[in-house]
């Protein structure tokens, strides 16, 4: 029998996670594209309540009927998600695509290190400190401090979201614990999310362009990346999604023309070596998309 992560289903695996990458970036990019109608927030809620309802033909959410603990898990975790991913489009207003995926991959990295004793840690926590470093110079200065600070806090968010998906997902609710968060999340995102976007939210160009966002950020990437670990062990699945900021760079030059300083580009480079590294040498890596 062939081993997982070999042979053809190897190259197969990695084509699925490159491209749930580039699909996740890409739905980024046709994000930002509302910001001027509907704003981050309003953009944001689309984005969830169209997850959701697609998350639901494939995983119904849990019933009532779970315990205490398990219903806090999932609160806690609809908190998360819906926090993770106002605060990264609340920082796309005011950051290149590149420069915003590299910050808020400082939660995942921060985790896979943590989650490793390997005597090479301290060089992929230097690395990701040089990379940030790089640009500390910029910041309010070319570079939006709050973006910055939006982007580092939807890091934050990332690196809990890991954690809680891993633990509601190996628990009673399984994958419909996934679902349940999602639309808890578009309840939570309910005020602000109708602030932001008043009447717009419901114009039908408005709600066509994000469902598009919803499926390339949320149903092709979690798809992919559920077929892509039936074939990759979950170290190289780790590292693969390391070039991510790269990834994101790229997008924003080619779809939203967005042009980075050579600073900016070492600066990414530096942050892909350190979560590359990092990820490789965990014991378990478990980093979904934002």
């Amino acid at each position: 029998m062939t081993a997982p992560g070999a042979g053809p289903d190897r190259r197969i695996a990695v084509g699925m996670v490159l491209g749930g990458i580039t699909s996740v970036q890409i739905g980024s990019a046709l994000a930002t594209h509302l910001f001027a109608d509907i704003g981050a927030a309003g953009t944001v809620l689309l984005r969830t309540v169209f997850g959701a309802a697609v998350l639901a033909l494939f995983w119904h959410p849990v019933a009532r009927s779970m315990d205490r603990s398990t219903l806090r898990d999932i609160g806690l975790f609809a908190i998360t998600l819906g926090g993770m991913n106002l605060c990264f489009y609340e920082s796309l207003e005011r950051l290149p695509l590149g420069i915003a995926v590299m910050l808020e991959f400082v939660g995942p990295l921060a985790v896979a290190i943590a989650g490793t004793r390997n005597r090479l840690d301290l060089l992929w926590v230097g690395l990701a400190a040089s990379g940030i470093l790089l640009l500390a110079p910029d910041i309010g200065d070319g570079l939006d401090a709050a973006g910055v600070a939006l982007a580092l806090t939807a890091g934050a968010f990332w690196g809990l979201y890991i954690l809680m998906s891993a633990r509601v997902g190996r628990g009673p609710a399984g994958l419909g614990g996934l679902t349940t968060a999602m639309i808890v999340a578009s309840v939570l995102l309910l005020p602000v999310g109708i602030a932001d976007g008043g009447a717009e939210l419901i114009a039908p160009e408005i709600l066509a362009v994000g469902f598009g966002v919803a499926i390339l950020s949320s149903a092709i990437p979690y798809t992919v990346e559920l077929e892509a670990l039936r074939r990759l062990p979950e170290r190289v699945f780790g590292v693969l999604l390391s070039i991510e900021p790269a990834i994101g760079a790229i997008v924003g030059l080619v779809v939203l023309g967005q042009q980075l300083a050579g600073t900016e580009v070492v600066a990414i480079a530096l942050v892909v070596a350190a979560s590359a590294g990092a990820l490789s040498s965990a014991e378990v890596v478990e980093t979904p998309q934002t």
